[in-house]
Parts: C-alpha cells; sequence; structure tokens
C-alpha cells in the first residue's frame, strides 16, 4: 500500500508538470526541443535521467548480483560511451541539426532516402529499449503483486498510458523535467542503499571487498563458492572473451547513435552549452555506475543468489537489497523510484521516435519536402505518440517479464552504433560521403544487427547460427563497410559542395538554430 502511495505522489507529481509544460509549449520548437532554453545542468540532469533506465538499476545490479566483475563491464561501457559524444558528436550534432539526427545527414544530402532510413532506424532501437522499460515495470510490480493486486500487465498498461500523456500533452519540456525529477530520485535511493550495504560491512571496504571473494550459492543442485571480483563468470570459454568485446564495442559506440539522447542536445540554446551539459551527465552518471558494484554485490552477499531466483529472478536483486535493508518501506520507496525511471526513459524514446516520424518521415517523405505548419507536424508526433504507447504496451505484455532488461538495452546499443553511428561520423568528417553510402551503411548496420541478434543465442539457444549474444563485434564494422561501398558507387557533387558549409557550421555554430525568447 505504501508503495502505491508514494508511486501515485509522483504521478500526481509529474502530471502537474505536464499541466504546466502544456501550458508553456507554443509551436514546434517548443514541443520538439523545449524552446531551446534548457540549461547546461538541466539538460545534463535529464539526459543522466534519460540515460539510467530500469536497465541500469534493475538489469545490471541483477547481473553484478548474479556474476561479479562480469556484471559490472555493462556499467564500465555505460560510462565510457560519453566520452566519444563528448569529444565526436555533441557540439556539431547541436550545430548541425534542428531537431533529429536526420537533421545532420540531410543538410548535404538527398533528404528522402535518408530521412526515411533514420526514421526507420529510429523506430528499431527505441523499440528494443522501449520493451526493455516496459518489462523492467511489469518485474517491479511483480515483488508487490501479494500485496497490491496489480499484475504484470496492469503495470505496463499503466506505463503506458502516463507516457502517452507525458508527450502528447507536455511535449520535451515536460518530458525533460520529468526526467530531471527521476534522476534526482533515483540517484536519492542508489545512495542511500548504498550506503546501507556499506554500513553492513562496518562501513569497511576491506571487509567488503573480502567477503566478495567469497560468495555462495546452489549452482546445479551443488553448493559453490565463487570469486565475484575475478572475471570468467558470465562471458565463459570458448566464446567470453569475444563476447565482451562485441558488447563493450555496442556500448561505447552506441550512445553516439541513440536518437533519444542525441536529441536532447537541441535543447540547449547552443553548442557549448551541449558540451558542458555532457561534463554533468558523465559525472551524474559515473557516480551512479560507481555505485551499481555495492549494489549488486550487496545483493549477493547480503540477499543471496537462490533467494534472488525465488522470488522474481535476476531482475529483482536492487527490490529485494532494498527489502532485506530496510524493510517494506524502503522497499515502497525503491518502487516507486523505479516506476519513475521507466516512466521518464519511456517518455524520453517515445518524443525521440515520434519527432522523427513527424518531422523526418512525415515532413520530409510523405509529403515531399513540401511546407507543413508546425501545427501539422505536432499533430502527427502526438498520433505516432499514441501509437507506440499501444504498440510497445502489446508487445512488452506479449514478451512478458522474464528477459533481463540489461541485456535488451544492450541489443539496442548495437543496433544504434551499427545503423546511426557511422553514418554521422562519415558525414560530418568525409568530404565524399553521399547520399548511397548513407542509405547503404544505415540499412546494413539496421540489417545485420538484427539478422545476427535474431540467429544468435539470445533466441535460438544451443541452436545458434551466430555464437555471440551481442552482434556488435560484426555489426558494427559491417555498418561502416555498407556506408563506404555505398559511397564509393558514385560520386555525388552536390553533397561534396555542400561539406565545407557543413564544417564550417558543425564548428562555429553559424546558421544554428536559435534558442525562442520567453
Amino acid at each position: 500500500m505504501i508503495a502505491i502511495l508514494m508511486t501515485l505522489a509522483f504521478v500526481i507529481a509529474t502530471l502537474g508538470i505536464t499541466a504546466w509544460a502544456s501550458k508553456s509549449s507554443r509551436g514546434a520548437i517548443s514541443f520538439f526541443a523545449a524552446g531551446r532554453n534548457i540549461t547546461a545542468w538541466q539538460n545534463g540532469l535529464a539526459v543522466a535521467g534519460d540515460y539510467m533506465s530500469a536497465a541500469s538499476f534493475l538489469g545490471i545490479t541483477g547481473l553484478i548480483a548474479f556474476y561479479g566483475y562480469d556484471g559490472f563491464m555493462y556499467s564500465v561501457g555505460f560510462l565510457v560511451a560519453y566520452l566519444t559524444v563528448l569529444l565526436i558528436v555533441a557540439e556539431p550534432l547541436r550545430n548541425s541539426g534542428k531537431y533529429t539526427i536526420a537533421d545532420v545527414l540531410a543538410y548535404r544530402l538527398s533528404p528522402r532516402p535518408v530521412r526515411a532510413m533514420a526514421a526507420l532506424s529510429t523506430l528499431t532501437i527505441s523499440g528494443f529499449y522501449m520493451i526493455a522499460q516496459m518489462v523492467g515495470a511489469g518485474a517491479m510490480v511483480s515483488l508487490l503483486m501479494k500485496e497490491t493486486g496489480i499484475d504484470f500487465r496492469i503495470s505496463v498498461i499503466s506505463v503506458g498510458l502516463l507516457m502517452i500523456v507525458y508527450v502528447v500533452f507536455g511535449g520535451m519540456l515536460a518530458t525533460t523535467w520529468v526526467q530531471i525529477v527521476k534522476a534526482v530520485l533515483l540517484m536519492t535511493g542508489v545512495i542511500l542503499l548504498s550506503i546501507l550495504v556499506m554500513g553492513s560491512f562496518g562501513f569497511s571496504f576491506e571487509a567488503f571487498f573480502a567477503a566478495a571473494t567469497e560468495v555462495r550459492y546452489t549452482e546445479n543442485g551443488v553448493t559453490v563458492v565463487r570469486d565475484f571480483l575475478q572475471p570468467g563468470l558470465y562471458y565463459k570459454a570458448p566464446y567470453g572473451p569475444l563476447n565482451l568485446i562485441s558488447l563493450s564495442m555496442a556500448l561505447i559506440l552506441g550512445t553516439a547513435g541513440l536518437p533519444h539522447i542525441l536529441v536532447r542536445f537541441y535543447t540547449v540554446p547552443d553548442a557549448p552549452t551541449a558540451r558542458v551539459s555532457v561534463v554533468w551527465a558523465m559525472g551524474i552518471i559515473g557516480f551512479f555506475y560507481v555505485l551499481t558494484t555495492f549494489l549488486g554485490i550487496g545483493a549477493a552477499l547480503l540477499v543471496g543468489r537462490d533467494t534472488i531466483v525465488a522470488n522474481g529472478g535476476i531482475n529483482m536483486s536492487a527490490p529485494l537489497l532494498a527489502v532485506a535493508l530496510g524493510g517494506d518501506l524502503f522497499l515502497a520507496f525503491i518502487a516507486a523510484v523505479t516506476f519513475a525511471t521507466i516512466l521518464a526513459v519511456v517518455a524520453g524514446l517515445t518524443i525521440s521516435a515520434s519527432t522523427s516520424v513527424a518531422h523526418d518521415f512525415y515532413s520530409n517523405v510523405v509529403r515531399a519536402g513540401k511546407p507543413t505548419s508546425p501545427k501539422e507536424e505536432v499533430f502527427v508526433a502526438r498520433v505516432t505518440a499514441v501509437g507506440l504507447g499501444m504498440g510497445a504496451v502489446i508487445v512488452a505484455i506479449l514478451i512478458g517479464p522474464t528477459a533481463n532488461v540489461a541485456f535488451l538495452v544492450g541489443l539496442a546499443f548495437a543496433v544504434a552504433a551499427s545503423a546511426n553511428l557511422p553514418v554521422i561520423l562519415l558525414s560530418l568528417f568525409w568530404k565524399r560521403f553521399n547520399t548511397i553510402g548513407a542509405v547503404a551503411g544505415m540499412a546494413t548496420g539496421l540489417v545485420s544487427s538484427i539478422v545476427l541478434i535474431g540467429i544468435g543465442p539470445s533466441f535460438l539457444g544451443t541452436n545458434a547460427i551466430f555464437p555471440l549474444e551481442n552482434p556488435g563485434i560484426v555489426s558494427i564494422p559491417a555498418g561502416f563497410l555498407g556506408a563506404i561501398l555505398g559511397t564509393l558507387v558514385r560520386r555525388e557533387p552536390q553533397a561534396e559542395r555542400q561539406f565545407t558549409e557543413l564544417v564550417v557550421r558543425a564548428n562555429t555554430g553559424l546558421g544554428a538554430e536559435k534558442a525562442t525568447q520567453h
């Protein structure tokens, strides 16, 4: 009951934010980019809120609780990824685009084919990510089901409806502030939980990590003792090292291709602010991922893998740790924070996908670039948000609460790194790059990553044709190769002539989109 009340308090607060944002939101620039008036620290918190998803909190904590060091590799990859964003993507993207990553590509390439492929890629990536969040929502509620009477389906439907309300009525401004509130709540919960974990070991790092070298659990009916500070529990021979390399490539390169992260840089006034906001985000995200060590190993030591398996599985490691250390009241708080986490991330995914459909596909492909009013674009985006929300709810209910959410998000990163990143980088830094290369690169990266996932162990188990769980080690080079070979088919003089102008704009901000006046 307490969990429901805390969750309702968050929902009421965020609906209030949405009502305020709907009054402040006027026109397309307000709906899609929050008027470009978000400050650096606000955007940094919002980026962190968008990034620290249910996969991070539930999934990575669970992986560390089950596999120790190998699970922590997800945390390392997620954090290091922001160096790619900071050093290569954030500033040129903000200077060159308007609402979506396709704006950068279409600046010097043929807009219709490029925008159509970019919209398809965005929908695919957002779909993987959204399913992971919905699964997390159902998994969280499954722990509370006996007390509340709320089952998996009701939880998923509730998240879907609230997400639609945030996006349809509040746009990017509401989504931004929901993510800021969520980031503060999540960091508060994680810090408190970490303090309680260390308190159980007398606030001694030596005692904590010494205990982590002797973690006991049942494996195949036999009690085993494992050193959680050593690699090899998850990434085992013969393909363990390749799996780890593939995952690392997907995480480190994938962030710079995630549509819902990249669109956040259009909400700030200028490129320097975008750069500073990345620094803010890195600090917050880095601190969070360091703390996942204490959550995961703490769950392994204080709750136990056997108990976690018996009470909902790997995704329940963090909630069960909260019960063990703080009782039902703390569990209620963690449940409310998790619900807030899922809502905020799903709202961010929805607005990035609906923006791409409205701005890229409808305005520039369906309407062939013919003038469309801002109201028309916003209307299409709102209709798309409703459709996406309903689709995500149906798929999540069909899949059920069993899959590890960190793994699902890892696949989304692989698709982003394979389909989006190669064409973004080549468009910004290779003069010869052209429309054929962009379409071929996105298509090759998208198809190869999805096909390899489909024939991999995630879906086919022991009958897998492709042996690796994450396809990044193959699909990322395939995306670059497709883009390069497509470009070499024939030259595109117009694209080459526009390159110098793009370089000037990307590096100086000359002609970049401006903030609206309050």
